[in-house]
């Protein structure tokens, strides 16, 4: 758990990112993704992704048969054969797009699979609430496009049970000379296409949230996986609540409470 210091200075480099020429425009995010539907599985191998990294993050949520999984962004369900079988057929899939054209093509590769569990919702993922709670959420290369990709994290966040799995897989700026070189093109390139902030940096927010952060590197740290569990009664969890819904609990940790009733029965015996 990071500590409320380094939360603040989290949240102050978020905003610095979203100010290096993100755009924050819902019509035109979806205008743009609409048109490069077609083209999701070029930029797979143009920009080197490798190979395992989807079901390595979908392995990660640790799902079983019969589990309920939400994918935030989920595109033209690249995803969607791993998490499949990950949850079989009585399981649940819900994939959240903004983009109709993304969503279209994502329709068709469940019909054409005959996957009858899969729900495509057409929305903001900020927007997006569901009735029951989700075993596992996955951002697969969608957090780092989303301008309020907090908003969305607090929303998906509440409807992640706990002991539930949160999974995030992303393309990042490699560590030292090169990523300083690739950084205006980088930049260049999120303006022109929209396919991710280089500046953002999830990881962060995920370790704040978790207690058993785990963060794996692939391709020379340009790609990378975190992911961790839920914990029951988090601090964490109620400071993503607004002020006035947080509950009035004692601000122990789970861990201090068993001491002290620990220490109690020392005393009393």
């Amino acid at each position: 758990m990071l500590p409320r210091s380094l939360r603040g200075e989290i949240d102050e480099l978020s905003s610095h990112a979203v100010r290096q020429g993100t755009i924050c425009d819902h019509d035109l995010i979806r205008q743009r993704y609409n048109r490069i539907a077609a083209f999701i599985p070029f930029f797979e191998y143009a920009f080197f992704i490798p190979s395992g990294l989807r079901k390595r993050a979908v392995d990660l949520l640790k799902l079983r048969r019969g589990d309920r999984v939400l994918e935030v962004g989920c595109g033209t369900g690249r995803n969607f054969p791993f998490l499949r079988d990950a949850v079989g057929p009585e399981g649940q899939v819900y994939g959240v797009d903004l983009s109709e054209g993304m969503l279209c093509r994502a329709r068709k590769l469940c019909h054409r699979r005959q996957w009858t569990n899969f729900v495509l919702i057409e929305a903001d993922a900020a927007d997006y609430s569901s009735r029951e709670p989700f075993d596992g959420v996955l951002f697969s290369f969608s957090y780092n496009v989303m301008p309020h990709h907090c908003s969305v994290l607090r929303q998906v966040w509440r409807q992640l049970r706990p002991g539930g799995r949160l999974v995030i897989v992303d393309a990042r700026l490699p560590p030292g000379l090169l990523g300083k070189l690739f950084r205006p093109f980088a930049t260049w390139l999120m303006k022109q296409t929209l396919l991710g902030n280089p500046l953002v940096r999830p990881w962060q927010y995920h370790a704040a949230l978790v207690d058993d952060f785990h963060m794996e590197d692939f391709r020379f740290s340009s790609y990378y996986i975190c992911c961790g569990t839920k914990p029951a009664l988090s601090l964490a969890d109620r400071r993503l609540l607004p002020a006035s819904r947080r509950p009035r609990t004692n601000h122990r940790s789970p861990s201090q409470r068993r001491r002290r009733k620990l220490d109690k029965l020392k005393t009393q015996a």
